[in-house]
Parts: C-alpha cells; structure tokens; sequence
C-alpha cells in the first residue's frame, strides 16, 4: 500500500504533467476559458509541493520541540493551498477582462477539447484516490490535495461544455462568460479548503466523531467506569489527542485504576488504531455516585443505584462528575 508521502509526490508528478498537458491547449486554442484550466493546474503545482513537504514533516515522530509530533503542519501546508487557489481565481479574472479589451480568434477546439478530457479523467481518479487515502489516514494535506484535483476536474468538465457549445454554435462571448464563472468557482473552493484548515489551526473538534467514540464507549463501558468527563480533543495532524477524567471507585488501588485505564486505551486502540491517544486523569467516586453506579457486589456502596446515564457530548465534554441530575 502506498504511504501518504509517495502519495502526494505522485500526485506532485502528476499536476507537473497535466499543467504541461493544459498550456499545450491554450496555446492551439488560444481561449481565456482553456487558460482558466491552465492557471489552476499552477496552483496544483505549487500546492503538490508543500503538501508533499507537509506530509513528510507531519510524518516525523514527536521530538523534544514538538512533543504532539509535527501534524500542525498540515494544517498550514492546506490553508497556503486554499489561498494559492484563491490567487488563481483572481488572476483569471484579470485575464479573462483584459481579453475583453484585446479579443483574439479562438482555434484548433476540437484538438483543445481532446486534451482537456484527457486531463479531467485523470484528475478525477487521482483526486478520488488520494482523498479517500486522506480521509482514511485522517492526513489534511493529502485529503485537500485530493478534494482540489477533484475540484480541478469539475472546473474542467465546466470549460469542456462550454467550449463544446462554443464550437458547435460559434457564440464565442462564451469563452468569457466561462471564465468568469470557473473564477468564481475556483475561488469559492479556496475559501473552502482555507475555512477547514483554520478550524484545525484554532483546534476545533470533530464533533462527528467525537460523537462516533462516545458512543462506542458507552455500549463497551466497565461497569467501575462510573463516567468520563471534562474530555477534550486536539488534532495534529493525523492523530487526534484526546484527554480527559474518568471516575473510578474510591477504594481501587493505583494498579487496579491503571489496569482499567489500559483496558479502555486497548479498546479504542482496537476499533480506531493508532489514530487516537487517550489519556484520562483519575478522579475518585463521591456518596452522589453510588446512585449512578452500574458496579455491583460493592461493599461500600452507601445509596442504591437508581438511574443509568448515557455517556453523551453534553455530558462528557462538561467539566463536572456527573451525577442523578445529569
């Protein structure tokens, strides 16, 4: 299986490639719509460098400097990208005005159409490729990488139809109209691929799946794990660093809370895998907690149990045990 890194170099290769492949069109078709298509693949370019960068460094283990590891750079190599397409976005425009003041003749369609429908299959395999990768190794850069030749090839599928129908009914004001629409497009998806970036940056959560987690440790809790709460959750990268407070029986002994932690880290290690480190402050139950207590045969227990409470995001992000009022 292809690691991350040999994933974005090939992807590196491949806008190299395709962007050789575009300028070709421009220059046989001499269109503003095809330069449109061009100036994007730029943008793949540059972007398939720092993501192949930013995926190399993210990969190093943590070291002294870095003790969450380097996974934050994803983050910032995936906000460059957003404004790269941004750049691109706003470059055409120019273009696309500037041919409105100095018109040539557009030519050669149909060998420019040939190649651009070349250019957009490949794009969409690849990108689905590497954003599947992305989001399966939960890699920033690999899965922006990913979205943005799948966005490449959208734009080019929407400069293909309109340069078709320019052949076919010779309006050829549609070459502008064209760009100025796939500017419009372009930027919006850099302001996407900007906004995730930043959410990671300012570390918000993923409340999907913190959702998906919470859940699964409430259908495989421990009856002496009475609850988890005050949890919070950072991302670096491709691991998501959780930690938090569970509350244990007041009476266990530090082996005994140290065995009931490892087995709650074995269980998510076992359904989610490295991705997720977990570590949980231990704090001890109080008389409120005998009445949520799922544990029996306890000796000390001093109220009868009387409710269940679901561990839930409201109840395990709060700062506070949890208790029957919960």
């Amino acid at each position: 299986m292809l690691s991350a890194i040999k994933i974005q170099r090939n992807i590196t290769v491949l806008a190299i490639t395709l962007f050789i492949i575009k300028i070709i069109a421009w220059q046989w078709t001499k269109s503003v719509a095809v330069f449109t298509d061009a100036m994007e693949s730029t943008v793949n370019m540059a972007a398939g460098f720092i993501g192949w960068y930013s995926v190399w460094l993210s990969s190093k283990p943590r070291d002294k400097n870095h003790p969450y590891g380097h996974g934050k750079v994803e983050f910032i190599s995936a906000s460059i990208e957003g404004t790269l397409i941004i750049v691109a976005g706003v470059v055409i425009i120019y273009e696309a005005i500037t041919h409105l003041k100095n018109p040539h003749e557009i030519q050669k369609l149909d060998w420019g159409l040939a190649l651009l429908g070349i250019t957009a299959i490949i794009n969409y395999w690849a990108g689905s490729f590497a954003n599947k990768r992305g989001i399966k190794s939960r890699s920033m850069a690999l899965e922006a990488a990913g979205n943005h030749l799948k966005t490449d090839t959208y734009s080019t599928i929407g400069v293909i139809a309109g340069l078709a129908l320019m052949w076919l009914t010779g309006w050829y004001w549609l070459d502008i109209i064209i760009a100025f629409a796939m500017a419009g497009f372009i930027i919006y998806a850099g302001y996407k691929v900007i906004r995730k970036s930043l959410a990671g940056i300012m570390d918000e959560a993923d409340l999907d799946l913190l959702e998906h987690l919470i859940n699964f440790l409430e259908a495989n809790r421990h009856p002496s794990w009475i609850d988890i709460h005050n949890l919070r959750m950072v991302q670096y990268g491709n691991i998501l660093h959780l930690d938090g407070h569970i509350t244990l029986p007041w009476y266990f002994t530090v082996q005994q809370a140290h065995n009931e932690i490892e087995s709650l880290n074995d269980m998510i290690q076992n359904k989610f895998g490295n991705k997720i480190e977990l570590f949980l402050h231990v704090d001890y139950c109080e008389d409120f907690s005998c009445k949520i207590c799922d544990l029996k045969n306890c000796n000390v227990r001093r109220h009868p149990k009387e409710k269940h409470i679901p561990w839930t995001i409201d109840n395990v992000l709060r700062n506070r045990k949890h208790d029957i009022e919960s």
